[in-house]
C-alpha cells in the first residue's frame, strides 16, 4: 500500500502561526485591579463582561471569585433595551452588596463602541478587552468551541488579570483630524485606480500620448488634461488636432482661461503628427475615459479642499512643529498625528515603535533565539503612516538618501531600511513633539520653516486669506519662542515681494502679515508711511491743493 504524504499549505501555516502569536501581542497587563479589590473584598468586586455582535449584545455579572450573580443575558441595540439591561445591573449591584464595578467590553470592529458608551454614560468604569486577550483564555478551558457564553467566561478572566484596559480619551482635533485623514487616504487610492483606468483607456484610443508627459507630468499639467477635453468634444481622435493645428488649440486654451506653454501645445501637436490610428471601438473608449477623467477631477477638488481642512486642525496640535523637519510636510505630518494621536499617551519613542511594531519579530526557546519578520499583530495604520513618512525622507532628505544608500550597498533589503529609518525617526519625532521643539539634529542641512512651509501651503490650495491668517496663528501658538526670529525671517520676505506686487492678491497677503510679524517680534512700518516723505515741499503741496 502507496502512503500518501499531505503537505500542508501555506494557510494552513499562517493560521497556525497566528495562534502562537497571539499570547505575545497581548503584551504587560495595564489594566490591574488588585487594589480596588483589596479595598472593596473580593465578593464585594462585580465585574460585567460584554460580548458585543452587530445588532445586539451579551452581558453578564460575577463577582471578583467568579460567582455569577448575573447570568447570561441578551441585550439589544435599542434605548429601551440598554436602558433596563442598565437597571437591571443597578438593583443587582445593591441587592448583592457591590461595592465597587468595572464593566469589560471585548472589542469587535466598531460594534462595541454603543455599549460602551452606555455604561460609561453611566458612571461605571468602562474598559476594552482586546479579542486576542479574550480568546488566549478561552482555548485551555473550551479549546476551539467558541460560544458567546463561552466568551463571556474568558473576557471576565482577561479582565480579572489586567487585560481590560482603559481607552485613552482623544481630544476631538484628533478625532476629526483622523476622520479626514483616512478620508482623504481613501480618495488618494481610488484616484489612483482611476489613474490606471484612464490610462488603460487611453493607450487604446489614443496610443502614445501618455508619453508625451513623461515622470507621470499627465496628471499636473493642466494643459494636457484640457487638451483631452478638446479632442473627446471634436471627434475623439487624434485628427482633430491636426485639423486645427498649434494656432487653433492655444485659441481654445485662450478661451478655457488655461495658462500654457507654445512649446507644451507643440509637443502634444507633434504627437498628434506621429500618432497611429487608435482601437475601432475608440469611440466607446472616449466615453469611457471621459467619464473616468471627470471623476479623478472631482476627486481631486474633494483632495484639495479635505488637505485645506486637515491643515487647519494640524495646526492647532503640537504636530505641526514636524514641518521643521526637512522633508515633512502637512499631510505627512497629519498622518502621522491622526494615527499616533497626542503625543502625551506615549512613556517615550519605545512605546510609538511598539504600538505600530516598527521591530522585527522574535523566536527564543532554550538555546534558539532568531530574529523574524516584521512583528505582526500590531496597528497596522499607524505603521503604514510612520512608513509613508520614511519614504518621504527618502525622496526630500539628503541625510536619510545617504544613510540608505550606504545601507542598501552593505545588502540590507529596501523594506528593512524603510523599517529602520521609520524606527530611528520616531526618536526625533518624539522630542521634538513631546519636548514642544522644532528640529535640531545632524541630518539638518537648511531647517524648514513651520509658518512658510504653511504659507505655501496655503497658496498653492487657493485658500482664503483669512483661513490662511487664522491658520498662521494657531500655528503660531505651538512655536517655542525661541524660533520666532527665524521663523519671522521667510515671512518677512514675502511681506516685502507682497508690497511691490501690482496684484491685490499678494498685496492683501503682505497687509495680513504684518500683524502676524507683530505676533514674532518683528515690527514692519506700513508701506502708505513708508512711501509718504516726513517733510513734503511747500511748492507741492499746494499744487496738490489746485
Amino acid at each position: 500500500m502507496t502512503m500518501v504524504t499531505k503537505v500542508k499549505t501555506g494557510k494552513s501555516r499562517t493560521k497556525r502561526r497566528t495562534k502562537a502569536f497571539a499570547a505575545a501581542v497581548m503584551g504587560k497587563p495595564s489594566g490591574q485591579i488588585q487594589e480596588r479589590v483589596k479595598q472593596a473584598g473580593p465578593e464585594h468586586f462585580g465585574v460585567v463582561s460584554v460580548d458585543c455582535a452587530k445588532d445586539r449584545s451579551k452581558w453578564m455579572l460575577a463577582d471578583f471569585y467568579g460567582r455569577v450573580l448575573i447570568p447570561p443575558t441578551s441585550v439589544e441595540h435599542r434605548r429601551s433595551e440598554i436602558q433596563l439591561a442598565l437597571l437591571t445591573l443597578k438593583q443587582a449591584v445593591e441587592k448583592h452588596g457591590i461595592k465597587d464595578t468595572i464593566v469589560a467590553v471585548e472589542m469587535t470592529g466598531t460594534y462595541h463602541q454603543i455599549i460602551w458608551r452606555a455604561f460609561r454614560t453611566a458612571g461605571y468604569d468602562t474598559r476594552i478587552v482586546h479579542p486576542f486577550a479574550s480568546s488566549h483564555y478561552r482555548a485551555p478551558e473550551h479549546g476551539d468551541i467558541k460560544t458567546d457564553d463561552n466568551d463571556l467566561v474568558a473576557i471576565f478572566r482577561a479582565a480579572v488579570n489586567g487585560f481590560g484596559l482603559l481607552d485613552q480619551p482623544w481630544d476631538d482635533v484628533y478625532r476629526c483630524l483622523q476622520m479626514l485623514v483616512r478620508h482623504r487616504r481613501d480618495l488618494v487610492n481610488k484616484r489612483a485606480k482611476l489613474q490606471c483606468q484612464i490610462r488603460h483607456h487611453l493607450e487604446r484610443s489614443l496610443p502614445g500620448y501618455t508619453n508625451a508627459f513623461p515622470d507621470d507630468s499627465l496628471w499636473t499639467q493642466p494643459v494636457a488634461l484640457k487638451v483631452l477635453q478638446y479632442i473627446a468634444e471634436h471627434g475623439g481622435t487624434h485628427q482633430a488636432l491636426l485639423d486645427v493645428g498649434i494656432p487653433g488649440v492655444s485659441k481654445w486654451l485662450k478661451q478655457q482661461n488655461v495658462a500654457f506653454q507654445s512649446r507644451s501645445v507643440g509637443r502634444i501637436v507633434a504627437w498628434a503628427g506621429n500618432a497611429v490610428v487608435g482601437d475601432p471601438m475608440r469611440s466607446m473608449m472616449t466615453r469611457i475615459w471621459q467619464s473616468l477623467l471627470i471623476d479623478w477631477q472631482q476627486k481631486t477638488q474633494q483632495i484639495i479642499a479635505l488637505e485645506r481642512d486637515i491643515a487647519s486642525l494640524l495646526v492647532q496640535t503640537p504636530w505641526v512643529l514636524l514641518m521643521s523637519h526637512p522633508g515633512i510636510n502637512v499631510v505627512s505630518a497629519a498622518e502621522l498625528a491622526a494615527e499616533t494621536g497626542p503625543i502625551e499617551h506615549y512613556a517615550s519613542s519605545k512605546a510609538i515603535t511598539g504600538r505600530a511594531g516598527l521591530f522585527p519579530s522574535r523566536y527564543q526557546s532554550d538555546g534558539v533565539d532568531r530574529g523574524g519578520n516584521l512583528s505582526r499583530f500590531r496597528n497596522a495604520r499607524m505603521r503604514g503612516a510612520w512608513l509613508l513618512a520614511a519614504e518621504c525622507l527618502l525622496k526630500c532628505n539628503d541625510y536619510w538618501r545617504g544613510k540608505f544608500n550606504f545601507w542598501k550597498t552593505q545588502g540590507h533589503d529596501s523594506r528593512d531600511i524603510r523599517v529602520r529609518i521609520a524606527n530611528r525617526f520616531t526618536r526625533t519625532v518624539f522630542q521634538m513633539v513631546a519636548g514642544r521643539k522644532v528640529f535640531n539634529h545632524r541630518s539638518r542641512l537648511d531647517r524648514s520653516y513651520i509658518l512658510d512651509k504653511l504659507l505655501t501651503f496655503h497658496r498653492e490650495h487657493d485658500t482664503p486669506m483669512a483661513e490662511i491668517l487664522t491658520d498662521l496663528k494657531s500655528a503660531t501658538d505651538q512655536l517655542p519662542k525661541h524660533a520666532y526670529a527665524d521663523e519671522a525671517k521667510p515671512l518677512q520676505e514675502v511681506q516685502r515681494k507682497s508690497f511691490r506686487s501690482r496684484r491685490n492678491e499678494p498685496q492683501q497677503l503682505g497687509t495680513l502679515l504684518v500683524g502676524l510679524l507683530a505676533r514674532l517680534g518683528v515690527t514692519i512700518q506700513p508701506p502708505a508711511l513708508q512711501s509718504v516723505p516726513l517733510e513734503a515741499p511747500a511748492a507741492d503741496s499746494d499744487k496738490g491743493d489746485r
